[in-house]
């Protein structure tokens, strides 16, 4: 894998191989085993699958539509990159949903339909959003907000999901809804092992020659606020080390920003539990000082 990686060309080659191979697990799990058994996710596709079930459109098509204006707000936080990643993704996505329609039903059982089909789905998702992709838009939706209120990602996409599970309790049957629900926190189960936290706050720490200029780069590229500390390297002597508390969905440009500054950099990431006290903001001015945060 180093090897690949010191070839970037390759490497993001790999990275659109991958993000293909999750859609295809979880566009198969979908039309294979959740939707005949009219079984919801949440977010974009929870809302899709509802009109496919009330008004038979299709869900590829659904799916690609409604994620359109979340993937610009997306686009304009996150970058040409996570643009690129996501309309890849989605599209991808959509169409192989189409594929799989005339698929045979896998079972008709439930239980089975609602274990199975979640942990395929959750499998496919985190795949995809391991390697920087996108299939449901809501999150880039969530981080705006989460820069503006004291709502964090997680609970803004799960304020959502409780409002598609009710409107599915009420159209479907109670049962229905409670399948759909249990089978949302399989996947988002599942997903946390994949792709290393879904509903996690990430805590990255980075070590670079100049902290000033990459901590100006990530706060105008994804909005996130930085604290500079001074720090000595054994054998490299003084550095600037940096400590960002971010979204999970946010980590693939956090690396890309590093990356392109300082080839030297070293960064490490980490899942953080809990934060107290009130988290700088993005519109706050950049402050400026001995131990630094902007």
């Amino acid at each position: 894998m180093s090897k690949i990686k010191k070839s970037p060309l390759l490497f993001k080659l790999l990275e659109f191989i991958f993000i293909t191979i999750g859609a295809v697990i979880a566009a198969f799990s979908l039309e294979a085993i959740l939707v005949p058994n009219s079984i919801l996710d949440g977010g974009v596709t929870g809302i899709s699958i509802i009109f496919n079930i009330l008004f038979e459109w299709k869900l590829g098509l659904c799916i690609f539509l409604i994620n359109i204006p979340f993937v610009y707000v997306g686009f304009k936080n996150l970058g040409w990159k996570f643009l690129i990643k996501a309309v890849y993704s989605i599209s991808v996505f959509a169409l192989l949903i189409e594929l799989f329609h005339n698929v045979d039903h896998v079972t008709d059982n439930i239980l089975l339909a609602t274990i199975y089909g979640s942990v395929l789905l959750g499998v496919g998702v985190g795949i995809v959003i391991r390697f920087g992709g996108c299939l449901d838009g809501t999150e880039s939706l969530g981080i705006v907000i989460s820069k503006n209120t004291n709502f964090s990602v997680g609970q803004f996409v799960l304020f959502c999901n409780i409002v598609i599970f009710s409107v599915a309790g009420y159209f479907f049957g109670v049962d229905r809804a409670l399948y759909s629900l249990l089978g949302y926190f399989i996947t988002s189960k599942v997903i946390d092992e994949i792709s290393e936290g879904f509903e996690r706050t990430k805590a990255a720490l980075i070590i670079t020659e100049d902290g000033n200029l990459m901590a100006k780069h990530i706060y105008n590229k994804i909005g996130r606020t930085v604290t500079i500390l001074k720090g000595n390297g054994l054998i490299s002597g003084q550095k600037a080390v940096l400590y960002c508390v971010l979204t999970r969905i946010e980590i693939s440009e956090l690396k890309r920003i590093v990356k392109e500054e300082d080839q030297s950099a070293f960064i490490t990431i980490t899942d953080v539990s809990e934060i107290i006290g009130s988290h700088i903001k993005s519109n706050k001015k950049i402050r400026r000082g001995k131990n630094e945060s902007i």
